[in-house]
């Protein structure tokens, strides 16, 4: 190509770039709301599963690599605990490689797990939905861990057996998943959920194909930085965790010295008109920020996992599910 064919060829803008990027999100949305609202006559199991494919499809495009998503899989934890069947699960398999099969069941330890997302169709049952998280919200991580790291050879189960003050403070004392729920009640019903659910993405039908749209409400979107690092790196305040070890996390909490404000409300985008959000495009920017938040797993605690199977293999301990059978 000669000089003066290069200099009268057309160049694109940034702002052009920018604005085609957004449009092609808003056709990533219409194209994954109609695929949700796409009905199977006569076999709900298979339009729901169905349905959990797409909004997987979704997530996979939004989440870095190195996550991995499994359909229908249990959590664990060490303590004895396991949760209610997860639709979907975002984990690590960077720093946590483990999921215990049993056939095509997955079962995944707390520590791993990033965020939960629950799917449900319409009118979902609210007290369902509130045990759901209850199951997962009762699961514990485990401070049972030894890891080289950069400047130490870490192991945080010495100092709580020794009863001895934290040496060190730690950004991680106890994680929770991010808690998603995904349905197709429109947006009207989603501030039903709202306080059982961090995200609720909900489809929203219109008579007019082109008109369907994807709804997205963040409860507590208004949170500062250290609320949400509280509520996902120090998630300990649970009934079923011993007094002696909520004090010792107490103590390890590494505090935060930036306190930025409503830190997922400034990540929405938005569109012509000026309430109208680019709900695809916010959600790449707020989850992610949220995972970042979390970042890298909590190490992962072996000897606890190992200890648990072997009691229950030698039959020196039950589970809890069998304990609650018997007393019944």
């Amino acid at each position: 190509m000669c000089a003066k064919e290069k200099s009268e060829k057309k160049t694109v803008s940034y702002e052009t770039v920018l604005k085609s990027l957004g449009d092609n999100y808003v056709e990533i949305e219409r194209s994954i709301v109609n695929q949700l609202l796409l009905e199977v006559p006569n076999h709900h199991l298979t339009t729901g599963t169905y349905r959990e494919k797409v909004w997987q499809e979704l997530f996979e495009m939004v989440i870095p690599k190195k996550y991995r998503m499994e359909q229908s899989v249990f959590i664990i934890d060490s303590f004895g605990n396991i949760s209610k069947e997860v639709d979907l699960a975002i984990f690590d398999e960077l720093y946590t490689p483990y999921i215990f099969n049993y056939g095509k069941i997955k079962f995944i330890p707390i520590e791993a797990v990033a965020a939960v997302v629950q799917c449900k169709s319409r009118n979902p049952d609210e007290e369902g939905l509130d045990k759901w998280v209850e199951s997962i919200n009762g699961l514990i991580t485990s401070f049972d861990s030894v890891a080289r790291q950069a400047t130490a050879m870490t192991d945080n189960l010495s100092e709580l057996l020794k009863e001895i003050e934290p040496r060190k403070k730690v950004t991680q004392t106890a994680t929770r998943p991010i808690e998603i729920l995904c349905m197709l009640e429109g947006e009207d019903a989603m501030e039903k959920y709202e306080e059982y659910f961090d995200i609720i993405l909900s489809s929203k039908y219109s008579d007019k194909r082109e008109d369907n749209k994807l709804c997205k409400l963040i409860p507590n979107s208004c949170r500062s930085l250290k609320e949400w690092n509280t509520a996902l790196n120090h998630s300990f305040m649970n009934g079923s965790m011993g007094k002696g070890d909520i004090d010792y996390r107490q103590k390890k909490i590494a505090e935060i010295e930036n306190d930025r404000p409503h830190i997922l409300e400034d990540l929405k985008v938005l569109k012509g008109n000026p309430k109208e959000e680019n709900v695809i495009l916010s959600l790449v920017f707020q989850l992610n920020q949220l995972l970042m938040i979390i970042n890298n797993p909590m190490l992962f605690p072996h000897r606890a996992y190992a200890n648990r199977f072997s009691k229950i293999l030698q039959g020196k301990e039950q589970t809890k599910d069998k304990q609650s059978k018997e007393k019944k």
